[in-house]
């Protein structure tokens, strides 16, 4: 796929398959499964295996119900293939001289694991990610500053290779030098940026700092990903006001890239449904939920050639709204974005708690600064059964000394919103760690 060589589909539409009917979507995704079972049963020896284990033979596919005749596949399957088969594992269904890249996971909880990726699959991820990005509203000729991580992380080559494609001119600026970024955004006239939305809160701090107001460059959209920010109300309109800028949620993950993004109507990260058949499952269950219920997202990738996955785990909590949108996009997408994740998952005595809706507070409180932390130690523990009784968490205020009454006032909008008590520390500004990257915001002492 050479850059600039696809003219979109309309003026707002990248793509015609973007508004093909709920029956045709589920037409296409029963042919392609059809033929992505058959191949990777064939070339894959962790699912050569997996399917022969199951009794589960590609032919026999005839509903999306067969799918679930065959088990999950979980991080720990993908890093246990990695040791059967180094380097690439055998989940690949490509020799490594098919492949042209890989890239590689964080490594924040086992050594960094390799994706493979052939050149079909690079064009289909450039497509998926110009249609996305057009939809947001980025024109061939805008400026589009990178600010993701380059060095290993796998959203930088994405979002400029999309970029690119569209016809943008692009500002491939990585996520380090925040005074260059600055001065770049104004110099250059970038109209939209992308990187993690810590990142992006670090930004407006920083040019708050230099005196420079964000508000008054040529920045309309603010595209973020690689962590959880965009679909929380409160980050949200903390950073949109911050940039004078709309800000778009960018859902992807290294093994499934990309998953959703937000739409101009910023109604939820629209799902690929030409390149992933989506599952929503109850957590402990693991059966169906209906659309508006919570449920663990479970992808298949319907075309993916390298690093094909089957039934993908992801432990994201999401909301399902499968209706065609006001835009005409038919679409499913996921109301809320990533609720959070069913392992990160708190219960303190017996409310559920996920640490976006903490933030989703916090953010929206006026008075503190963009950082938080939550602190889970002994002093909120039960001590004889371990069981969390609260939470504690650290903020601190956007500038200046605090009112007396801040921490108090904080932990009792959280009590009223959330039903959990949380031990609020108000510590000086600058006290909590920043990042360029992902932020960690949850701690055990």
């Amino acid at each position: 796929m050479k850059q600039h060589d696809k003219a979109p589909f309309s003026d707002t539409i990248w793509d015609e398959r973007e508004t093909w009917s709920r029956d045709r979507i589920e037409s296409f995704q029963l042919d392609a499964l059809r033929h992505q079972l058959q191949r990777v049963g064939q070339t894959s020896t962790h699912y050569r295996k997996v399917f022969a284990d199951h009794g589960f033979q590609p032919g026999d596919f005839k509903s999306f119900a067969d799918l679930r005749k065959l088990p999950f596949t979980r991080k720990s399957d993908y890093v246990a293939g990695l040791a059967a088969e180094p380097p690439f594992g055998n989940l690949a269904a490509v020799q490594p001289g098919e492949a042209v890249r890989v890239h590689f996971s964080s490594g924040t909880t086992a050594a960094p694991a390799p994706v493979l990726w052939t050149q079909a699959d690079i064009d289909r991820w450039a497509d998926l990610y110009a249609r996305y990005l057009y939809a947001q509203g980025l024109r061939r000729g805008d400026v589009f500053q990178c600010m993701f991580n380059y060095a290993w992380f796998v959203g930088g080559l994405g979002a400029t290779l999309a970029a690119q494609h569209l016809g943008a001119l692009v500002i491939p600026a990585s996520s380090g030098d925040t005074e260059r970024q600055i001065d770049s955004i104004f110099h250059y006239g970038s109209r939209c940026v992308i990187g993690t939305p810590s990142f992006m809160a670090h930004m407006a701090e920083a040019a708050e700092k230099l005196g420079r107001d964000l508000t008054t460059s040529q920045v309309k959209m603010v595209c973020v990903g690689g962590e959880p920010g965009a679909s929380i109300p409160g980050t949200r309109e903390r950073i949109e006001r911050q940039w004078g800028a709309k800000m778009f949620d960018c859902y992807g993950a290294l093994e499934c890239q990309p998953i959703g993004w937000d739409t101009a109507l910023q109604l939820g990260p629209t799902l690929a449904e030409d390149f992933i058949y989506v599952e929503i499952l109850h957590p402990d269950t693991q059966e169906p939920v209906a659309d508006g219920e919570r449920g663990v997202l479970v992808l298949t990738h319907l075309d993916k050639q390298a690093c094909p996955l089957v039934r993908w785990w992801t432990g994201d909590m999401v909301v399902r709204d499968s209706g065609t949108a006001p835009d005409g996009r038919t679409h499913a997408r996921l109301k809320g974005g990533v609720l959070g994740r069913a392992d990160d998952m708190m219960i303190i005595r017996g409310v559920n708690l996920f640490p976006t809706a903490v933030e989703d507070i916090v953010r929206a409180f006026p008075g503190l600064s963009n950082e938080y932390l939550l602190v889970t130690d002994a002093s909120v523990k039960d001590p004889k059964t371990g069981f969390l009784t609260g939470v504690k968490l650290r903020v601190e205020p956007a500038s200046g000394e605090p009112s007396a009454d801040l921490g108090e006032r904080l932990s009792q909008r959280l009590r009223e919103k959330l039903q959990v008590r949380f031990h609020v520390e108000v510590v000086p500004t600058g006290t909590l760690p920043r990042t360029v990257h992902k932020a960690k915001r949850v701690i055990h002492e």
